[in-house]
This record gives structure tokens, sequence and C-alpha cells, in this order.
């Protein structure tokens, strides 16, 4: 049997399992890395297969939150209307920005999605009439549905619903990534003019790069509001998208499953940090970061891969 398929078995297995084997607490904080994972995987696509880099995703999960706060209180539209609604904005942003990031290359587009993410946040606070401004939008709590309420918590519930989502996304960007789509995507990432000498388009392609990523990260934003049952301005600053990156980047840039180490990574280092040095925890993190970057420049699932490789 393939190795990719028992992988996937085995880590679906774990996935399932995981809730009945760990405190609530835990599960709570597997479900935020389940919400990452998907704004991640939409930096494999944009980063790793398209060679578009940006600064500022977390703009997008910005959005995709806020529409769902803003839909539920202005309309008590249900989550579960909401939630393909954020995703559907975010997409039609990120393909204005990406038609806008056409005119841009490299440490440009680096600096114009920064300042994408720089301005999220004071614009969120301006328009408090609709947003709430700097004390944000307060959320009714999401809770498992009564047919499955006597069986599992709203924790597990939520763990489920996340994971589950992020599965149905995985499984898109596998099918799309694994075509036509996907190798157009890296023959434009390797060289633009080899690309359009065969036939393939950077304009239609780098614009649904950005689109397709913009909405992982909105799906990402719409299940951390229901999750967490608030947003607000200062969440969405500069540093979500840093870390959102670092994510990537320590997960591996054009692998997919690196998406879920960086998940992880991002959750669970700053925690160890804190444990070993509350003071200092800042530093803590950064170092492991830069250990990480400095001994496996391709990434923990790059890295794998070659052990696996070198085994064989």
């Amino acid at each position: 049997m393939n190795f990719r398929i028992i992988v996937t078995a085995l880590f679906a297995v774990l996935v399932i399992v995981l809730p009945w084997l760990i405190p609530s607490f835990l599960t709570f904080e597997f479900t935020y890395v389940g919400a990452y994972t998907i704004a991640i995987l939409g930096l494999v696509i944009l980063i790793g297969n398209s060679g578009q880099i940006s600064l500022g995703h977390g703009a997008f999960v910005a959005v995709g939150g806020y529409t769902v706060a803003v839909l539920l209180q202005n309309l008590g539209l249900p989550y579960g209307f909401s939630l393909p609604i954020a995703a559907l904005v975010c997409g039609l942003l990120g393909i204005a920005l990406g038609a806008v990031a056409l005119r841009l290359e490299s440490v440009y587009l680096a600096l114009a999605t920064f300042a994408l993410a720089a301005s999220v946040s004071p614009l969120l606070k301006r328009f408090k009439h609709l947003t709430g401004g700097v004390q944000g939008i307060s959320m009714p709590s999401a809770h498992a549905p009564p047919a499955l309420a006597h069986v599992m918590s709203n924790e597990t519930w939520f763990y489920y619903l996340t994971w589950g989502i992020a599965a149905v996304l995985f499984a898109l960007a596998f099918k799309g990534l694994h075509g036509r789509v996907g190798r157009s995507l890296r023959a434009i990432r390797d060289s633009e003019i080899a690309a359009i000498a065969f036939g393939v388009n950077p304009v239609l392609y780098k614009t649904l790069a950005f689109g397709w990523s913009a909405a992982y990260a909105g799906v990402a934003g719409a299940l951390l509001a229901i999750v967490t049952a608030y947003v607000s301005p200062d969440v969405y600053g500069i540093p979500l998208s840093l870390t959102l990156l670092a994510g990537v980047v320590m997960g591996g840039l054009d692998l997919m499953w690196g998406a879920v180490i960086g998940g992880i990574a991002i959750e669970f280092l700053p925690l160890w940090a804190q444990r070993v040095n509350p003071a200092l925890s800042s530093v803590v993190y950064g170092l492991a970061e830069i250990a990480i970057m400095m001994f496996m420049p391709i990434g923990i699932a790059g890295a794998l891969m070659r052990i696996k490789a070198a085994r064989l």
C-alpha cells in the first residue's frame, strides 16, 4: 500500500480518537491548531506553490471572523450559513488583492501585504458602529447539535467541526495542487517566462492563488471567531500575520502536511516557552523559531521527508 495512504489513514485515526484521550482544555487547544492549520495551508498554496509572499494574511483571518460576527449580530444568520459567506468574502478580497499584486514583485509585494496587516486593526476600530470598535463583538456561544449533546461536550464538537472542515479543505487543496492548477502555479513560481512560453496564463493563476489562499484564511478566521465567541481588533494585529508566516516556514513552504506541523508549532511553542521562562517567554519562543529555521531551512516536514528518503 502507498506510504502516503498509510500515513494519512493513521493521522485520520489519531485525529478521531484524540479528544477521548486528552483533557478538555487540550482538546480546545487542538481546535485552535486545526484553524491555524487551515490558514497556513492557504499560505502553502500562495507562497510555496505560486511563489507570492504575503505578510498580511492575518487581515483575511480578521475579515472572516468579523463577517461571522456581523452577520450574526445584524442579521441573526446562523454560524453554519455565515461560514461559507466568510470564505466567499475573503476569496473575493483575495482576488482583488491578487489583481494588484500582479504589478508587484518580491519585496514590494511583501511591503504591500504588510501594509494590509498593519491597517486592518485601525480600520476595525474606526467603524465601531459595525465592528464594535475597540471593544469588539461578543457572540452567543455555539453548542453541539441536540442529537450529539448527550454524546460529546461542546469542546469535542468544536474540535470535530474544525478538523472536519480542515479535512475537506485539505482534500480540495490536494486535488487542485496535484492537477493542472498546481502544475501551472509551480511553473509560474519557478520561471514565469517559461510558463508563459508553455501557454500558462500568469494573470489568471496568480490571482486565483491569492483568492484561494484568502478564502482558506477566511474560513480559519470564522472558525476561530465561532470557537472563541468573540472578535476584537487587537487580536488581528501584525503579530498574527507574522505568526502565520512563521508557521508555514517552520512547517514547510511547499508541503501540504507541513501546515499541520506549522499549526501545532505556533499554538504550542508559545505555551512551551512560557513554561520554560515566563519572564522571557517571547525571547525563548523567538530563539526556538530561529533554531528550527537554522537547522531545518526547508521546514520540519521537509526535514522529515529527507530523513525518510535517506533511510529508503
